[in-house]
């Protein structure tokens, strides 16, 4: 009984516990699933709610409520975002279109066919961007890139220099071969047509080409115009031909030291003591002063004025301290092949860049430079096309208002010309020259020696770099041709002569000096009849 009384007056308590345990995790409920607006917050369903079930009904709806709510408004947000990205997308592809990146059409090995693709709409939109179908408003007649035209045998050519003729055949295998290919292909395209008309055509060949004429734009590709023989007398086919350049390809990109690499410059010599002291002034302030990793070697031919050349080396060795020269006497008639393979040969120290010079050239410390970056032993020889200096008498017309000689190292068609002819000023290791044979020693005199040497390196695997370079002139001097010279070589040292001399109008105005003075002759009297 006692247990009994005693559990019944528990009971109220226990179920008023119950009842406060059920209202606290209904709290902690609600608390924990009240979504956080800004600032508005769910209430807690108060006393004089209908009832505590309806209460929590609406919480849970108003909270259904606001999640569709915020689920649209992030549905809207990604079709916007989808959208906006989609116009990105797109004016990116027009962008990438116009500016196609070459890397990326060579070097995404990942992807071969969309590497293909992207290359052949690369080499199609060139054609758009050249001056195929349509001109190019240009700002000067000086802009205007011009066509040369051709035969099956010859090439007439605007852009000629000084080696080639206005009228030749091809010389240059790659030329050769380029126009082979357009003859050809643009017959096998007359041959086989567009369509499949089974109607009889006649057969094109080689012999029905009659001109054409073609234009390089050095960023774009080479447009070929073709005219063949029609089906009459009046009648043409004509064959309009493109061959795109590809985007550029990056092939190596390297640091390149220089520091230690020396330069042996060898000049062969006989008398010339002026000369010698005028060379030694610029190699004086060009090569020992500004650039210092330089050796001379003078290779001296008899002795008359030898003594006062030496004295001339003895002075600058004191004056610029400097020791690296050598001084090499042969008593034998001068051979220019000779004087450079014995310069050459006589160097005992490690593999050196060797510079063969004149006493009659001018170089600058650049040119030395671009002598180291332009060599590589078993790989590359450099042949630079110098610019070689008119007489300065004429160019200047009187001895007196010649500028000094640094004033007259000017590159302009009035003052010289790029000597693309002479092969004599060359760079290269001494264990290529010594490996393609040196000189021919039998060639005597002036001449011969340096094309002979120049062929070797052609016919051997060593590349050649043949460019005009802008810190390397020949100084004009007057040139005597020996009656001792072959036929051929007094032929070439004529020639030579005559384009030492001055321009084709400046020449021109020496031979019609007198007609320009009885001209100027018969102003001078009109004017003072009037």
């Amino acid at each position: 009984m006692m247990l009994r009384r005693g559990f019944i007056l528990f009971l109220p308590r226990l179920v008023g516990l119950l009842v406060v345990a059920c209202c606290s995790v209904s709290i902690v409920y609600m608390l924990a699933c009240t979504p956080k607006g800004d600032k508005q917050q769910l209430a807690l369903p108060r006393v004089h709610s209908p009832t505590v079930k309806e209460g929590y009904e609406a919480i849970l709806q108003e909270r259904e409520e606001q999640h569709r709510n915020y689920i649209i408004s992030l549905k809207k947000q990604i079709a916007q975002l989808k959208a906006e990205l989609q116009g990105r997308g797109e004016l990116l592809k027009n962008v990438q279109d116009q500016y196609a990146d070459p890397l990326d059409i060579h070097l995404d090995h990942s992807n071969p066919e969309k590497a293909q693709t992207n290359l052949l709409a690369f080499l199609r939109s060139q054609i758009d961007k050249a001056e195929v179908h349509s001109g190019v408003k240009l700002s000067t007649e000086y802009a205007a890139v011009p066509f040369e035209s051709f035969t099956l045998q010859k090439v007439y050519q605007l852009e000629t220099g000084l080696t080639r003729h206005p009228e030749e055949k091809p010389v240059r295998k790659d030329k050769r071969d380029e126009l082979t290919e357009v003859i050809e292909l643009a017959v096998g395209s007359l041959n086989n047509p567009e369509g499949d008309s089974n109607a009889k055509r006649r057969v094109y060949t080689a012999s029905d080409f009659i001109e054409g004429i073609y234009r390089t734009e050095k960023d774009k590709g080479t447009l070929y115009e073709l005219t063949f023989k029609g089906d009459t007398k009046h009648q043409f086919k004509k064959i309009v031909l493109f061959r795109p350049f590809g985007p550029v390809m990056k092939v190596k990109n390297e640091n390149v030291n220089m520091a230690d690499t020396l330069i042996n410059v060898i000049v062969p010599l006989a008398k010339r003591a002026s000369k010698f002291r005028q060379f030694m002034q610029n190699f004086r302030e060009m090569g020992i002063q500004q650039d210092g990793r330089i050796h001379l070697t003078v290779v001296y031919f008899g002795k008359e004025q030898m003594n006062e050349v030496k004295l001339i080396l003895e002075n600058t060795s004191k004056s610029a301290n400097f020791k690296n020269f050598t001084f090499i006497q042969l008593n034998e008639d001068f051979s220019r092949g000779k004087g450079l393979d014995v310069g050459a040969r006589f160097w005992k120290g490690n593999n050196v860049v060797l510079f063969f010079c004149d006493v009659d050239i001018y170089f600058t410390a650049e040119f030395l430079n671009s002598c180291r970056l332009n060599t590589q032993p078993g790989k590359k020889v450099f042949y630079p096309v110098l610019f070689s200096q008119y007489n300065p008498s004429i160019i200047y017309g009187r001895h007196d208002s010649i500028p000094s000689l640094e004033q007259q190292l000017i590159i302009k068609k009035e003052t010289g010309f790029w000597r693309d002819f002479g092969f004599g000023m060359t760079c290269q290791y001494r264990s290529d020259f010594i490996n393609i044979g040196g000189f021919d020693l039998d060639i005597k005199g002036w001449g011969g020696e340096d094309v002979h040497l120049y062929r070797k390196y052609l016919h051997s695997n060593l590349i050649v770099i043949r460019t005009p370079v802008r810190g390397l002139f020949h100084l004009w001097h007057e040139k005597q041709c020996l009656d001792e010279l072959t036929p051929e070589q007094y032929k070439m040292c004529m020639q030579s002569k005559a384009m030492n001399e001055a321009s084709h109008g400046q020449l021109g105005m020496l031979v019609f000096k007198q007609e320009i003075e009885t001209h100027l002759h018969r102003q001078k009297l009109s004017s003072k009849k009037t």
